[in-house]
Order: C-alpha cells, then structure tokens, then sequence
C-alpha cells in the first residue's frame, strides 16, 4: 500500500494538470507582433554577421596555411574560388505599414 500511494498522488496531479495543457492563450498583440517581427530580423543579421566573419576567418586560415606551405617548399593544389566575403552592413529595420499588412 505504502508504494501505491506516491504513484496514485502523482497520477492524481497529473490528471488535475492536464486540463490546463488544453487552455488556450490569447492572440498577441500588435506590439508583440511588432516585436518579434523586429527580432526576427535582427537574428536574420545576426546570422549574416556572424556568416561574414566566419567567411574572414576562414580566408585568414587559407591564407596562412598556403604562405607555410611555400616557404616549407610543399606543393598544394591551388586555391579554389569561392565567393567574395559580402559585409551585411549596419542592422536597420523598417517596419512594415500596417496598410500592406491588411
């Protein structure tokens, strides 16, 4: 008996909890939308930032290892062309009117 009861305590909570999974929470609003649309697109830069300088590093990491390379006199295969690093530039965000979004 005494090994039941924690089970039937904690199967009596969970009961009494799951009603309020169900519930549902209200629409957010427009300055929440307004919010999160703004934080979307600064992680969207963020990752375009974080892309760019990745972009750098690497080069850097390319460049030192083919410099090592030639005066140690190893032959390597030349380098391949990639894409130029692009900066993203400064975050600015312009918020959509509330016209175009109706």
């Amino acid at each position: 008996m005494r090994r039941r009861l924690p089970l039937a305590l904690a199967g009596l909570c969970a009961a009494l909890l799951a009603g309020s999974v169900w519930a549902k929470l209200p629409a957010p609003s427009d300055e929440a939308k307004a919010k999160a649309a703004e934080t979307a697109a600064k992680n969207a830069w963020n990752g375009k930032v974080a892309g760019y300088k990745l972009c750098k590093a690497q080069n850097a990491a390319a460049g030192v290892y083919y410099e090592k390379a030639k005066k140690e006199g190893r032959e390597t295969k030349p380098p391949v062309d990639t894409a130029a690093c692009v900066e993203p530039g400064p975050f600015v965000y312009t918020p959509p009117t509330m016209a175009a979004s109706k």
